[in-house]
């Protein structure tokens, strides 16, 4: 489990991306950047300094990007392809599908500033459907890490794993969750509080909000586990289904529609094999309004008060 969490010093995750992208690139010159004119956004300005040879910028291009990404993938090389996440994963998916999953290609996909993280860009660059746009294509892993320790550790993985992944990272600030020697395994979550009477399950800028959930819920005297699961897919089914076993009961929260994402992925663990009461919050099949990023998160019911609340009314449903 995880050190108690410090909420009033946050981190872009943003940063810990391209320190470690950096730091890969000293030491492995197949390490290329392609961007889509979002050198800025992916905060990519330290890398095209050092390895100026090394970073591609397609302009607002994304298809041609993922294709451009596909073949120097088939070239030897290691391309991380950074853009904003509503465009890469929506423009882009058809050449994601060809070019990157059917054609099993080494393409690191990086959606910068996922979810509702562009607020007040209003909902043509709210990214809330990539998790099951991307997660319904074989060979994919899809993953969201937690704060900054995470994001670098996750870009260490997915410099040495063989084959194509999608890495949903935020600019949103969150607090350190996970130690700063933390090392990623693919489909593993990590557990960041024990609990016995119910299972909170999250991830992206939404697992320490989870953690405050808990905290709040413990004052009135529910037990709650935390996880999170920053594997999308492939899911940690074993952790669901012990969670189910042993707590009864699970709530997911996510920064995405409710349909396809993270709280689907659960529930299709929780119906084939530990069938129990389960309540999933995220953003209820609608296109999210025009706010803050963390206003949206508090308006569609994810605060940690609501959470606790949620969880206090899902309890209720427990046999």
């Amino acid at each position: 489990m995880t050190k108690a969490m410090d909420i009033t010093k946050l981190h872009d995750c943003r940063d810990a991306f391209t320190q470690a992208l950096e730091e890969l690139g000293a030491t492995n010159p197949d390490i290329v950047a392609v961007c889509n004119d979002s050198v800025g956004s992916s905060k990519l300005g330290g890398f095209r300094d050092k390895f100026p040879q090394r970073l591609i910028n397609v302009g607002i291009a994304e298809q041609n990007m993922v294709g451009v990404g596909a073949g120097l993938a088939n070239g030897g090389k290691i391309p991380f392809v950074c853009a904003a996440a509503p465009f890469l994963t929506g423009r882009a998916l058809e050449q994601i599908k060809a070019d990157v999953a059917y054609s099993e290609t080494n393409v690191k996909l990086v959606g910068i500033s996922s979810g509702m993280a562009y607020g007040e860009l209003g909902p043509t660059h709210h990214s809330i459907e990539d998790f099951a746009w991307i997660r319904a294509l074989p060979n994919i892993p899809v993953i969201a890490p937690a704060d900054r320790h995470e994001t670098a550790a996750v870009i260490r993985w997915a410099a040495t794993y063989q084959g194509g992944c999608f890495l949903r990272l935020s600019r949103v600030g969150v607090p350190d969750l996970l130690p700063e020697d933390h090392v990623f395994e693919l489909g593993t979550a990590n557990l960041l509080r024990d609990g016995t009477d119910i299972t909170l399950i999250a991830n992206g800028v939404l697992t320490h909000r989870v953690m405050i959930a808990a905290s709040l819920l413990a004052s009135r005297g529910v037990s709650a586990r935390v996880l999170n699961m920053a594997t999308v897919r492939p899911i940690d089914e074993s952790a669901i289904i012990e969670a189910a076993a042993q707590t009864g009961a699970i709530l997911t929260c996510e920064e995405h529609t409710v349909f396809g994402g993270l709280g689907s992925a659960v529930a299709e663990v929780v119906v084939d094999h530990c069938p129990i009461p389960m309540t999933r919050l995220g953003v209820p099949g609608v296109f999210a309004h025009t706010a803050s990023a963390n206003r949206l998160l508090d308006d569609f019911g994810m605060s940690p008060e609501a959470i606790a609340n949620s969880a206090v009314t899902l309890l209720q449903r427990k046999v």
